[in-house]
């Protein structure tokens, strides 16, 4: 039995998660170990026994511990490979897949992360008192995440925000012009770069709407759409549930 402690199907942890419910049976072959984040859950040391970084996702594989969530996905493939293949077996088809996985590590998950902290994660950071706060800071162990958690509670710059959804923009137009003359993004069949970027760009229609939308990005909201459809992925939507991030309802 597989273990994937993770968040919900969004961001980082979608990707390993949607790999193991296409590659595998839910309760049977795997579980998900769903991790609160507005309890801090991933900070705690009973977590940071399985991952000292204290960030999600994290694989357990017996007594093997897998961690960064594209690592995670090719370790599936490699590990445990079944007859649901997720990567070309072409060379360069493989290559460009990796391309595409690169890309959304290095590039396009960072500036949407931006805006969903800022958007998000600077509630959970602002609710907390200042004793509060300063008491989970000492829990993070990465210095950059503890930079990271201060500029979400005292607010993240504006050229800084502003240059991130310059980058988005960025992003969503490669993936559109791309997926205008290719139904996947690589080696013409449903494989990780899709899956990856597609834990990144899945829901933009709605948070970035002036973006992503028919009218301007249609190859790319089609894309979307297609991969919603596939059964594995309305599966893992109805057994995993999301996290509500953002402002408190009034």
């Amino acid at each position: 039995m597989l273990t994937l402690y993770s968040f919900g199907p969004m961001a980082n942890s979608l990707k390993p998660m949607l790999t193991l419910f296409e590659k595998f049976e839910f309760g049977q072959d795997f579980t998900v170990h769903r991790l609160d984040p507005s309890k801090f859950e991933h900070h705690s040391d009973w977590f940071k026994a399985i991952n000292p970084r204290g960030q999600v996702p994290a694989l357990e594989d017996g007594d093997r511990i897998v961690t960064e969530s594209t690592v995670i996905c090719e370790y599936l493939e490699d590990a445990h490979p079944t007859a649901v293949r997720l990567r070309p077996d072409d060379p360069y088809d493989r290559a460009q897949m990796r391309v595409w996985t690169k890309w959304v590590d290095e590039y396009f998950c960072w500036c949407v992360s931006t805006i969903g902290w800022h958007r998000g994660v600077s509630h959970m950071a602002k609710a907390l008192s200042d004793a509060e706060f300063e008491e989970h800071l000492k829990k993070i162990p990465i210095p950059e995440q503890q930079v990271k958690w201060r500029r979400a509670r005292e607010g993240f710059p504006q050229d800084l925000l502003d240059e991130e959804m310059r980058k988005i923009s960025v992003s969503v137009r490669k993936l559109d012009d791309h997926l205008a003359d290719n139904e996947w993004l690589a080696g013409g069949m449903y494989s990780l770069a899709d899956i990856c970027n597609f834990a990144i760009a899945n829901g933009m229609q709605n948070g970035f709407a002036e973006l992503v939308n028919a009218a301007d990005t249609p190859h790319l909201v089609r894309w979307i759409e297609q991969i919603n459809a596939r059964p594995k992925v309305q599966e893992m939507f109805a057994k995993v549930p999301r996290e509500q991030l953002g402002p408190p309802k009034s």
